[in-house]
């Protein structure tokens, strides 16, 4: 069984969405490395990200027999951060991603609080429009919590799950995503046949897997290739 994962791929974001899929876990369940931000080499060709990803102590790895590796995470012998560090913390994010939405152009509230996990997650919300944050299927936001996170591991000693969020954008994707997956998993079950969603994101994807991962009447694969993948689900 692996311990950890390294992925590639065109940007950091992508590069850690294909870890997480593979994982079956959310990013907020992770701890990662970036190894290689990617670019362009001498000749104009691209360059992939490269990542290290690991479960955090205390996140559930994937049921055994689900399609996806299963993983856990080196850092088993960390102590958690105090109180007072994970207020720090929040604290040195906030001001992080304050301080890329001044250099966008944009002002806007910072509500900081504690998942259910016990993760760190700041949600940016206010007056302006902020879809611009989200981006298609949520990438700008994706890619807005990497460069977050990656700037509070280099200023800060202890190592936390964060989760960035615009105007609670992911917990009303994941509601919806998990109602979907409910629903197809009982039609499966019903029919005695597959059901294949939609072609979703990575993150989509991941959701639906980790949402099924205990309902032993079906299993889940993701199947074809980006950005037709899509999530079967099979009765078993």
């Amino acid at each position: 069984m692996e311990n950890e994962i390294i992925e590639e791929g065109p940007s950091v974001a992508e590069a850690i969405d294909a870890a997480l899929e593979k994982l079956g876990v959310q990013q907020d369940a992770v701890e990662y490395e970036v190894l290689d931000e990617g670019g362009r080499r001498a000749f104009g060709s691209a360059r992939p990200a490269k990542v290290r990803v690991w479960l955090r102590n205390g996140a559930a790895p994937p049921r055994t027999g689900e399609t996806m590796t299963e993983g856990a995470g080196p850092g088993n012998s960390e102590s958690s951060p105090s109180d007072d560090e994970l207020d720090a913390l929040a604290d040195a994010a906030s001001d992080i991603l304050t301080g890329i939405l001044g250099k966008l152009g944009m002002s806007a509230d910072i509500d900081e609080y504690e998942g259910d996990e016990g993760e760190i997650i700041l949600d940016v919300v206010g007056d302006e429009e902020l879809g611009v944050l989200i981006g298609r299927h949520g990438k700008t936001l994706d890619a807005l919590q990497v460069i977050v996170g990656a700037i509070l591991g280099r200023s800060q000693v202890a190592r936390h799950p964060l989760v960035v969020d615009v105007s609670g954008y992911r917990y009303r994707q994941r509601m919806k995503l998990e109602e979907i997956a409910k629903r197809a998993a009982e039609r499966a079950v019903r029919t005695g046949r597959p059901v294949a969603l939609r072609p979703m994101s990575a993150f989509e994807r991941r959701v639906v897997h980790v949402c099924l991962r205990d309902d032993r009447r079906v299993s889940t694969a993701s199947e074809g290739e980006e950005p037709a993948r899509q999530v079967v689900i099979s009765p078993r």
